[in-house]
């Protein structure tokens, strides 16, 4: 019944359920971390950066001769890789990961994919990392930047699941609000006014396929209820250097705490 209200002053009121929708895209909501994400945090060097009008707070484990950096997901924040730390630091690896804007114990405001994706473009510049580890939106940043940035040589790439279409992203919010088909127009025109992009061309197997990655690892739950594993099949149908490993028991936020799959991407960057 929500939905049906929803949807019938969306059509009478489309500027202002605009103005709504938008706000719910930007503004991510920052979730609770669970006590031993909360301890890996609190040993690692924690630093601090200005970027694009936001503090950034950056972390750093480890003095091995490896590298490799994290990138979260929407909603997430650096401490979701707690149980991976560990590993890569036990297997002699420097760790570096981040809190995204308005995520984690960065600062708080309106932000979107494309802030997103410019500071991990220059994250990976600045640590000159070689090997990186996505979660699922963290893949979307990730693909897009190495995409636009070919210069940047990748040797090896893990993600954690990986959506496709931004687009999508936009129907899901709309969706799950109850918006009229107009409001989801309109919606689509403002980010593209904002942005300075078109919407529809925005997707992970357009720009992955641009990237200099010499191989990377794609693993996924068929049974994830948050992102269809269809996204990543077309991903990996597209992608020559990758392979789609799809795996059982994980559901999409548990993948990053299973031991079992995090060995498989730890051997993966080690290959």
């Amino acid at each position: 019944m929500k939905k049906i209200i929803i949807h019938f002053f969306s059509s009478i009121f489309p500027n202002i359920f605009v103005s709504i929708a938008y706000k719910h895209l930007t503004t991510p909501q920052i979730n609770r971390l669970r006590p031993h994400e909360a301890a890996v945090l609190e040993i690692a060097i924690q630093s601090n950066f200005s970027f694009e009008g936001f503090n950034i707070k950056t972390y750093e484990w480890g003095k091995g001769s490896k590298t490799v950096l994290l990138i979260h997901g929407w909603e997430g924040q650096a401490g979701n890789f707690a149980d991976l730390i560990e590993i890569l630091i036990n297997d002699g690896y420097t760790v570096y990961a981040f809190d995204g804007p308005s995520h984690g114990a960065s600062s708080i405001g309106s932000t979107s994919l494309f802030e997103f994706n410019k500071l991990v473009v220059r994250l990976i510049k600045f640590y000159k990392v070689k090997h990186l580890v996505s979660h699922s939106f963290g893949g979307v940043a990730t693909s897009i930047g190495l995409g636009m940035f070919p210069e940047i040589k990748i040797k090896r790439y893990v993600l954690f699941t990986t959506p496709n279409q931004f687009i999508d992203r936009i129907q899901f919010v709309t969706d799950v609000m109850g918006i009229s088909n107009l409001v989801t127009k309109r919606l689509i025109k403002k980010i593209e006014f904002e942005e300075g992009i078109i919407v529809g061309d925005m997707n992970v197997a357009d720009y992955i396929q641009k990237a200099s990655v010499e191989r990377a690892l794609i693993l996924h739950d068929i049974n994830d209820k948050v992102l269809s594993i269809g996204q990543s099949r077309e991903v990996d149908a597209v992608w020559d250097q990758a392979h789609l490993e799809e795996i059982t028991g994980t559901g999409h936020y548990r993948i990053l705490r299973t031991k079992s799959v995090l060995q498989k991407a730890l051997d993966f960057l080690n290959n």
